[in-house]
């Protein structure tokens, strides 16, 4: 009886951790308040700061857009292609999909833009579980932050 009070209280802390550490959105779906984003829970005009995770990323640290911040989402793709590319053929999809949104967003062509592009996309295994969505987000090339949002600024 012991063990099952120890494990009970575990995913209690666990499930409090995790709301606590979420971010806070307003009833727009803006984010108000710094923490984490579930990859899969991305919205276009969410910002972000880059993750510490060089292999699959799972959740963002998540800004509001009025504070520094290093990328913002400018568009949720949902893929409607039957199977998964082969080679490097998840990664082009993703790109050539985010430059076709970028204008319409930014408001300035990608290739005269001051902003680059950045691409999250389903892994192999991912696909497998049935993930089908691309996060086309952008960024300074410059490395230093942006402060508010991008769209329509003609960066």
């Amino acid at each position: 009886m012991k063990n099952w009070a120890i494990y009970i209280l575990a995913a209690l802390g666990i499930v409090g951790y995790n709301a606590m550490t979420q971010a806070d959105r307003d009833s727009t779906g803006a984010i108000i308040d710094g923490g984490s984003v579930d990859a899969f829970d991305v919205k276009v005009g969410d910002c972000f700061d880059d993750s510490n995770s060089l292999e699959e990323i799972t959740s963002l640290p998540g800004v509001p857009c009025s504070e520094p911040h290093d990328n913002e989402a400018y568009a949720v793709i949902d893929l409607t292609i039957d199977s998964y590319p082969a080679g490097d053929g998840m990664g082009d999809l993703a790109t050539d999909l985010c430059l076709e949104q970028f204008e319409s967003f930014v408001g300035r062509e990608y290739e005269t833009s001051e902003l680059d592009i950045f691409t999250m996309y389903p892994t192999s295994e991912s696909w497998k579980q049935s993930d089908r969505e691309v996060v086309c987000a952008v960024y300074s090339m410059d490395a230093s932050k942006l402060t508010g949002s991008v769209k329509g600024r003609a960066l």
